[in-house]
């Protein structure tokens, strides 16, 4: 089911989708807890246990945080302690791939046909995640997409991760799209909506099979709500028909 927000301000989408951009963890594969998991192993090596005070703390920033580079999200953990950052970011990757080779990853339902459909209209498909090159390729291996996607792109690929634009303008750039209102972003945190939103695409769809509430994302700056990626194309390809109001969250 597509949700519209509440309200408009008279913009429209004056131009076809020709590029999503979809985010990994959360919205095209269903590996919440192992993300979880792969968090909690790597704050425990610096001391940081369940059971404690600054555990609880530690994953109220994870839960914040997500989205954004791993490597940022322990920096905030441990602010003023780099090394103490990049050791636990490294545990995070050790971890997180152990899970994908004992477990594998699969696609959240409805991710494989709704990439096939959207590829099968012309646009274009990139991957865009807060894991490090290194991890986003075992990723890819894992799930041997390369001939479903044009791109993925992670924090080193761009210069910044989200919430930072960075990411979709490399996408645009790499794949030639020539405007940013040809371009529909979904993800499932706060921080895939404002990477859209600052981006200037036309959609920036709130997928509600992650971390955040419909009034997270919202906040954020999605223009859309949709209950999973199943929905995403019915929400793009409306667009190659109609020219449908951008919506403004009501507050």
């Amino acid at each position: 089911m597509i949700l519209g927000q509440g309200g408009g301000d008279g913009m429209t989408s004056a131009s076809p989708i020709k590029l999503a951009c979809l985010d990994l963890a959360g919205t095209t594969i269903g590996d919440i807890a192992m993300v979880d998991r792969a968090f909690a192993e790597a704050i425990a090596t610096q001391g940081i246990v369940p059971g404690t005070g600054a555990y609880a703390r530690a994953m109220v920033h994870v839960h914040r945080s997500r989205g954004c580079p791993k490597i940022e999200v322990f920096r905030g953990i441990f602010p003023g302690n780099e090394a103490q950052a990049q050791a636990a970011n490294l545990t995070f990757e050790r971890s997180y791939e152990d899970s994908i080779e004992r477990a594998g990853l699969y696609p959240a339902p409805g991710t494989v046909e709704a990439m096939e459909k959207l590829r099968a209209a012309g646009v274009k498909i990139c991957l865009i995640t807060g894991f490090s090159r290194r991890t986003l390729g075992r990723v890819l291996g894992a799930l041997g997409w390369m001939d479903k996607i044009d791109l993925a792109l992670c924090p080193e690929d761009a210069g910044r991760g989200r919430p930072w634009p960075d990411m979709v303008l490399t996408a645009m750039l790499r794949l030639r799209i020539d405007d940013v209102r040809e371009v529909a972003v979904a993800g499932d945190s706060e921080s895939d909506m404002l990477c859209g939103s600052r981006a200037g695409a036309s959609i920036v769809a709130g997928v509600l099979t992650g971390v955040h509430s419909r009034e997270r994302l919202i906040r954020g700056g999605a223009t859309r709500i949709i209950d999973s990626l199943a929905d995403f194309p019915t929400l793009i390809l409306d667009s190659h028909q109609t020219q449908a109001p951008v919506a403004t969250s009501s507050r």
